[in-house]
């Protein structure tokens, strides 16, 4: 009698060393390679999962230690530690750690030292390293950096929320909390998101802001280095427009520099990021998942903001109806732009995965890498937080120049964005 593949699957893997108790309560996927899974301190816990051709497992991972772990077409780095839950289409650096009840979902970006406690649910979500998440959180479609170490890292309260659906039924809402420019410098101060609070979407936040437990944030704050409180200024009735979008250049500009922020942050990984990752088929695979991820973080916003844009018709006309004698020209023209204009827009953002940035200040950034490579070898970490002042600078001009070249790009098709 034949044995069936995910029994064979499981001896496979206990022969290369993975550390399985109960091999009878574990389950491997058909299609899950095992020479992408490590042999090496990988420990897998019984009620544990493991589906997909593109997972990957590599040195030091221990899985389903509290809860039974379910991963689906996952780039696990090494040490990480998933304590319990579910795992879909997604990239976890070296050394995160996430706790039972997690749901994290398709296009999630987890780097180096990243902390979730139970019961976090995630989609497409770029958190940068030491970022840590407390518990019974939602945080879906936003980016968030800040800190420079395991004990000075940007943090999200428990019971908190990203708020990244709206009444008018679109998700054009990614927040922007921190930046990619300097946020890969590892040297800024960190965000604090105060727990039983929230963000409305799309919305950024800027280094060094504490937003009080409790509070229900709607706008941006990019001065940084300060503490909101929630406002006293709502009104407890007001009237409801559906499809008004009354703060359309606010959620046209967000979006785009969202967008604009994650192709940069694609530039990033392909630029310096692919100095720090191995030649072996194992790193490889993890860096093509990184990067993968990022591309589906794109792809995601611009279907997003293309469903808005259609939507723009319609806005134009409850906007008459309900401004009738006080229409402004340049917000009808706005909406009648960004609709009319999309296709060209929407050419010029893809256009920018060529875009490399100024060449000079990118090399010259390069060089101190790879001065830093030779000093204290390819542990990303140590080699960007020990980047002088005057590098970390260079770097953040060519990156920021490359966000401001896609911005303008692509906000060019709007002429009455200026206005």
């Amino acid at each position: 009698m034949k044995e069936p593949a995910d029994t064979l699957k499981i001896k496979q893997l206990i022969n290369k060393g993975v550390i399985i108790k109960n091999p009878g309560a574990i389950a491997i996927g058909e299609d899950v390679s095992i020479d992408r899974i490590s042999g090496d301190g990988v420990t897998i816990h019984a009620g544990s999962k493991i589906f997909g051709p593109k997972t990957l497992i590599m040195d030091g991972c221990e899985i389903g230690y509290e809860a039974p772990a379910t991963i689906d077409n996952c780039q696990i780095g090494a040490n990480v530690n998933i304590r319990g839950g579910f795992i879909s289409q997604s990239t976890l650096l070296k050394n995160v750690t996430v706790r039972s009840g997690v749901d994290i979902r398709e296009g999630c970006l987890l780097e180096e030292e990243v902390r979730c406690a139970h019961t976090v649910g995630l989609k497409q979500t770029v958190l940068f390293p030491f970022v840590t998440l407390g518990s019974l959180i939602n945080f879906c479609d936003c980016f968030m950096s800040g800190g420079t170490g395991r004990k000075n890292h940007s943090e999200v309260g428990s019971s908190y929320i990203h708020f990244n659906y709206t009444p008018d039924q679109d998700k054009a809402t990614p927040s922007l909390i921190g930046d990619v420019p300097n946020g890969v410098m590892l040297k800024q101060r960190p965000i604090f998101l105060g727990g039983q609070g929230g963000l409305v979407g799309p919305s950024r936040i800027w280094y060094g802001t504490v937003i009080a437990a409790g509070t229900i944030y709607r706008k941006d704050f990019l001065k940084g280095d300060g503490m909101l409180f929630p406002g006293a200024n709502i009104r407890r009735k007001q009237p409801l427009c559906p499809d008004l979008y009354q703060g359309i250049k606010r959620i046209i500009y967000n979006n785009i520099n969202y967008i604009s922020n994650i192709i940069t942050l694609h530039r990033w990984y392909m630029d310096i990021r692919y100095l720090f990752f191995g030649a072996d088929k194992m790193n490889m695979a993890l860096f093509k998942g990184a990067t993968e991820k990022i591309g589906m973080i794109i792809a995601e916003r611009m279907h997003r903001l293309m469903a808005l844009s259609e939507k723009m018709p319609q806005s134009l006309k409850v906007y008459k109806e309900v401004m009738k004698g006080n229409a402004l020209q340049k917000q009808e023209q706005l909406r009648l732009d960004f609709y009319e204009q999309w296709p060209n827009i929407e050419q010029s953002l893809n256009d920018c995965y060529k875009k490399e940035g100024d060449l000079q200040k990118r090399d010259r950034f390069i060089d101190s890498v790879q001065k830093g490579i030779e000093k204290n070898g390819k542990d990303y970490i140590e080699v960007i937080t020990n980047l002088e002042s005057s590098e970390a600078n260079l770097g953040v001009e060519w990156l920021q120049g490359l966000v401001d070249e896609i911005n303008n790009k692509a906000l060019s098709f709007i002429p009455s964005f200026g206005s």
